[in-house]
């Protein structure tokens, strides 16, 4: 089978499943089996494809149709400048978390904060935040914590790749890291669905990412009321909280945060609530 033929099945498939941007599923997973750029797809149409590709290739495709994540079948998804590896171990990495990396370096920037800059990321997953943070601040002392081991070998992983400075723990949110660890930032896209809104997550996230990466009880707070009070005692004096949340949940995260100073949030691109930034005392 020629390679158009192949792709153009692929389309025909993943279209017919309902499968959004079923063409660029059916490329990427085509450059994918093929260890080729994108370009080498339209450069070399009539190339043959032996058993083996054909076999692998259609098999990424079926998993595809059934709804398997892109990034999972692939092991990649772009996150700031680089990519990142992904498993479904971790969370994938969305442009929305970026928002976040944008204002960590703003207050970085208008508060001229020193070289001795200490980062913690909490629930790291892929290690987008930490990993991507300390390329962009590499005179910071960069921490990143995980409960799940699985996912911080990833994290691990993206590190060494794209030669990041990262301290990685395994830890409950701060529960394993020292009570005297004076940190000036602490980030997090921590999970922020409820149980309650189940019927609202898209169903491939439902079924293929991590449970505990997305839901944190009834009312998606469960995580997010443990946060801040340790990130209270992790936090030196007028250090920074920064955590992404929920379109609905600004309300309720600002009325935890109370105690807290500067507290605001910042919405994305789209006018939606996105990060709540506050300040300890």
């Amino acid at each position: 089978m020629q390679l158009r033929q192949a792709l153009h099945s692929a389309v025909v498939q993943l279209e017919a499943a309902g499968i959004d941007a079923a063409r660029i599923s059916a490329e990427a997973l085509a450059f994918h089996v093929l260890g080729c750029e994108r370009a080498y797809l339209f450069a070399h149409p009539e190339r043959e494809l032996t058993e083996s590709e054909q076999s692998a290739y259609g098999q990424l495709v079926s998993r595809r149709v059934s709804g398997e994540p892109l990034q999972y079948l692939t092991g990649h998804q772009e996150f700031w400048k680089a990519d990142f590896l992904v498993t479904p171990a971790v969370l994938i990495p969305r442009p929305e978390t970026e928002h976040l990396i944008e204002v960590v370096l703003d207050l970085v920037h208008r508060f001229v904060l020193g070289p001795h800059l200490k980062i913690i990321d909490v629930g790291t997953g892929s290690g987008a935040i930490a990993v991507t943070l300390a390329c962009e601040l590499p005179q910071a002392e960069v921490y990143a914590v995980d409960l799940s081991a699985e996912a911080l070998d990833v994290a691990r992983r993206n590190a060494e790749r794209l030669q990041a400075r990262v301290c990685f723990v395994q830890s409950d949110v701060l529960k394993a890291v020292p009570r005297d660890a004076s940190f000036d930032f602490v980030v997090s896209n921590p999970p922020y669905v409820g149980l309650d809104e189940a019927d609202k997550v898209q169903e491939v996230v439902k079924h293929y990412e991590p449970h505990m990466a997305v839901f944190a009880g009834e009312q998606g707070l469960d995580v997010i009321r443990r946060l801040i009070p340790q990130a209270s005692e992790a936090l030196r004096s007028r250090g920074w909280l920064l955590m992404e949340i929920g379109y609905s949940m600004a309300e309720a995260v600002m009325a935890l945060l109370q105690d807290w100073q500067n507290v605001h949030v910042v919405p994305d691109l789209a006018g939606i609530p996105r990060v709540i930034v506050a300040r300890k005392p």
